[in-house]
């Protein structure tokens, strides 16, 4: 029997339509974005047949953009305007990244509610490049699926609080998609798992990424999918483990003077030697500085345990907290699922293992699962009927309370409360006579003001004058399947009422948004010319390579000297129109290109007649006919 079929508002299908939707890993190092396809949940490639996607832009000083592959490959040359890993200054202030500001190889500007980035395009805030990676994944899908998204389900981590998720859904508004839901990654992974793997039981959602660390316990039964607890660190991740790798190499030359490239190479050959030491007990690591120097070492696999220790430690101190805000112990649970590619280090699945007395599951590519997971959810979200029904049941990662008097905070809703969840709690006047009262939205599981997060004020006013503790207000907190707040504050004597939806001021607010998504709209034409550009300048470079292997095979043989330099000359032309930029290009690159067509008709058609006389020497008319 099915426990609950959900779609969104309006989204239902009719019987036999099959509404376009796609799950979207939004991640540190890489991204994925995947969708249902005739019944089954599979990553989408690219034309290059790529399944991840580097999170990594580039600007460029015209404006442009680069994004994934080709703006990874500019890291080394052009380090302060590609930027990687922005998912983790999503919705934070230049205080809440500690000592991260001083490990990046571009500049942060400190910015009201969220950081920025200094780029030779100007100021960024990490919404616009979490944009960029969400638009390039959306043509990627609807030029895979044969038509625009319905909608999309995002994944995040479980730890992102209310300012992460706001800004994650800012970014895909930018990006032109409709998000059905935000879904907690671990969650995802689960889905992945549960749909596909028919697991029932108590487990443990183990997902460690580029930038974050989540831990989530979950029971999985009869297509009810209910998050016992989660707990993690929004701040730790493989990135990290890469900084402890060139924090060592670093070590080994300490007179080095390394530049912004330097520094980037580091960090570069650190995570291959990461990468390196999941398949080997030793990896070498060999290169050479902007100064000359020549760095010449090994690895091993004990080293880089010894120095990443500390980081394994902290995952496993979350772990244990999960299960005790779940009331379990570790023997309790009948199974662990890993998330993430950082989990394919072999000291953190011999560290699962041991802690939990049992191997991990490895069933599901770790690096596609959340994607997956994603998928299954936002198929079912935009109305299609699939062979599952199922019941999500989710939770909030952090308390959620208001200010009180003395500076203290008062928690409405507790942690890993299931989700949607609506509470209330009544409060009353401090002094006579007090006619409104300031109501500050707080999150977090300190006791005090100044150690949680401030989220949004507003003042209910319109009370009536009484003794002080006379009136009675009561303040509502609702939290939807996005984990998203909304706040209401109500004098229930007089009935007067104000309400609040809780949209963290970081720096972009609505006019903003309109303004880059105007901006977006204005450059599509610019944005169409390129890619036609870009695709004339291909078919160009195709045209000459096949004349230049025909020329290098029957060149000599076939065309006589006047002959060949009058094709070389239209080569060389070609080649400077491709190297040449102008406003006319395209146009150039047509025509350059015809000239060459026209110029090795003759030759084509002998080489024709030449391939058919050699086919047929030798051959009788008797041989021909049989």
């Amino acid at each position: 029997m099915a426990l609950l079929q959900i779609s969104e508002p309006g989204l239902s299908t009719a019987p036999h339509e099959h509404r376009l939707a796609a799950g979207i890993d939004l991640g540190t190092t890489n991204s994925l974005i995947a969708s249902v396809v005739s019944g089954a949940a599979s990553v989408l490639s690219d034309t290059q047949n790529r399944r991840l996607f580097p999170s990594v832009v580039r600007f460029l000083e015209d404006g442009g953009t680069e994004t994934g592959h080709a703006a990874l490959s500019s890291q080394h040359h052009d380090a302060p305007n590609t930027i990687a890993s922005a998912k983790r200054l999503m919705g934070r202030t230049l205080n809440d990244l500690n000592g991260l500001a001083t490990s990046l190889p571009y500049q942060l500007i400190d910015a009201p509610g969220m950081v920025k980035i200094r780029t030779i395009a100007g100021d960024k805030s990490p919404v616009e490049i979490a944009a960029e990676i969400l638009t390039t994944l959306k043509n990627r899908a609807e030029a895979s699926l044969g038509g625009p998204l319905t909608g999309v389900v995002i994944t995040v981590p479980a730890y992102f609080d209310d300012a992460q998720r706001q800004a994650t859904r800012d970014a895909a508004r930018l990006a032109g998609l409709q998000v059905l839901r935000l879904l907690n990654e671990p969650t995802a992974a689960a889905i992945a798992y549960g749909l596909d793997q028919a697991i029932q039981g108590t487990y443990a959602i183990y997902d460690l990424g580029g930038g974050t660390f989540d831990i989530s316990i979950l029971r999985l039964s009869q297509g009810v999918f209910e998050v016992l607890s989660t707990h993690g660190d929004a701040a730790l991740g493989g990135d990290d483990f890469d900084r402890r790798i060139a924090d060592w190499i670093s070590q080994q030359c300490p007179s080095a003077n390394l530049s912004i490239s330097d520094r980037q190479q580091l960090l570069h050959h650190a995570k291959n030697a990461k990468e390196y030491l999941s398949d080997t007990d030793i990896a070498p690591i060999a290169f050479e500085l902007s100064d000359g120097t020549n760095i010449r070492l090994q690895l091993d696999r004990a080293t880089f345990w010894r120095i990443s220790n500390e980081l394994l430690n902290r995952t496993l101190k979350s772990t244990r907290q999960a299960l005790r805000d779940a009331k379990l112990t570790n023997q309790d649970i009948d199974g662990v699922v890993l998330v993430g590619g950082a989990t394919r280090m072999p000291h953190i699945r011999e560290a699962v293992a041991t802690f939990f007395g049992r191997p991990p599951l490895t069933n599901l590519d770790p690096d596609a699962v959340v994607a997956l997971g994603a998928a299954i959810q936002a198929n079912v979200l935009a109305g299609n009927r699939g062979d599952h029904d199922w019941l999500l049941l989710d939770v909030n990662p952090l308390s959620l309370g208001i200010e009180t008097m003395g500076g203290l905070v008062e928690k409405i809703i507790p942690r890993n409360s299931s989700l949607p969840i609506a509470m209330a709690q009544e409060f009353t006047t401090f002094r006579d006579g007090q006619t409104a009262m300031s109501i500050h939205i707080l999150q977090g599981e300190r006791e005090l003001v100044s150690d949680c997060r401030s989220l949004a004020r507003f003042t209910l006013h319109g009370i009536p004058a009484m003794n002080a503790g006379a009136a009675r207000i009561r303040v509502t907190l609702q939290i939807d399947t996005d984990g998203l707040l909304s706040v209401s504050a109500r004098e229930l004597t007089s009935g007067i009422e104000s309400a609040i939806t809780v949209k963290p001021s970081y720096g972009l607010d609505d006019a903003q948004i309109a303004r880059m998504l105007t901006e977006a709209q204005n450059k599509a034409g610019d944005d169409m010319r390129m890619r036609m550009l870009r695709e004339t300048q291909v078919d160009a470079r195709r045209l000459l390579d096949a004349t230049e292997a025909a020329l290098a095979q029957d060149g000599k043989t076939l065309l006589n000297p006047a002959e060949l330099n009058a094709i070389r000359q239209c080569m060389h032309h070609l080649v400077d129109v491709i190297e040449t930029e102008g406003v006319n290009q395209i146009e150039a690159l047509r025509q350059a290109s015809e000239t060459l067509n026209q110029a090795t008709q003759e030759f084509a058609a002998r080489r024709m007649n030449h391939a058919i006389q050699h086919a047929l020497t030798g051959k009788s008319l008797e041989h021909l006919a049989l």
